[in-house]
């Protein structure tokens, strides 16, 4: 790994990190779904418009099977991993949201054993106990405080299931030569519309921001979380190997919940005890040994 990939994945481990008490910021404005839904459009449009720039990827589907494999990829994999867990976050401190959420590739692998023959290991038992532990350590804090939010945790894992979920289908679609980038615009495009719909159906019109704070957030979410970190993430995901993909996605969580501090929030010794057993079950799923 060279300088430029190592600063890549400083800052893609940075962006989705942080963006967990950048949404609860948000959230103190708007509410969730419109939120989400804004933001996520806001993203596949700066996302067309660098690609369109950049040129040589189609930026159209082509036929109906391409199209059916956005729609289908795209229930899961954006609509309810992004849908659920900004509603998870609402109801949990963003570093809590956060430990919860990137229990998704444990759930991919259990996914992958139930029904596709994989092999239950020592190491996929492991990280099972240790997400089973974590959550037990969350909901136990949840429990003993008078603000609460079980339902979050609720909401977090059915966020993480649709990602795992997502993930499983993915690795087995026949995609037909759909460049990966066009797929994801389509994805966050048709998605946002969905949420788009559902948020104007059971929440508030959102008021326009007064505030340079919420349109700083509103700015992060397209421009970095839905613009410059995935942009990096096609370019770390060509060059290189997925154990090295790996490190990034362990140390996500844990900088959410260092980070969630810039914004109030007092992580317990739960939390810390929860992140480090979401690290291990990470770890034990996605680090090959020597």
């Amino acid at each position: 790994m060279n300088a430029r990939q190592l600063l890549g994945l400083v800052l893609l481990t940075l962006m989705w990190g942080l963006n967990w008490p950048v949404m609860k910021l948000g959230l103190r404005e708007w509410s969730p779904l419109w939120f989400r839904a804004v933001t996520m459009a806001g993203g596949a449009l700066a996302l067309l418009a660098y690609y369109w720039r950049q040129g040589g990827i189609p930026l159209l589907p082509r036929g109906a099977r391409q199209w059916r494999s956005v729609v289908v990829l795209g229930l899961p994999n954006v609509m309810g991993w992004h849908g659920l867990s900004i509603i998870g976050v609402a109801h949990l401190p963003a570093g809590r949201a956060a430990i919860l959420g990137f229990t998704m590739p444990v759930f991919t692998v259990l996914l992958s054993v139930l029904f596709y023959g994989e092999r239950f290991t020592a190491r996929l038992a492991l990280a099972v106990a240790a997400v089973l532990i974590a959550i037990a350590l969350l909901l136990w804090n949840e429990f003993g405080t008078l603000t609460g939010s079980p339902e979050g945790i609720v909401w977090m894992q059915a966020a993480a299931f649709c990602w795992a979920l997502g993930t499983v289908w993915m690795r087995r679609a026949k995609l037909l030569a759909l460049a990966p980038e066009t797929l994801l615009i389509w994805m966050l495009g048709l998605s946002s519309l969905a949420l788009g719909l559902v948020a104007w159906a059971s929440e508030p019109a959102p008021h326009w921001p007064t505030g340079a704070a919420m349109w700083g957030v509103l700015a992060w979410s397209v421009l970095l979380n839905y613009g410059a970190a995935q942009v990096i993430w096609f370019a770390m995901a060509r060059a290189l190997p997925a154990s090295t993909s790996a490190m990034s996605v362990t140390a996500i969580p844990i900088v959410g919940i260092l980070s969630s501090m810039l914004i109030g929030e007092q992580p317990s010794w739960q939390d810390g005890l929860a992140v480090v057993c979401v690290v291990v079950a990470i770890g034990a799923v996605l680090l090959r040994r020597r």
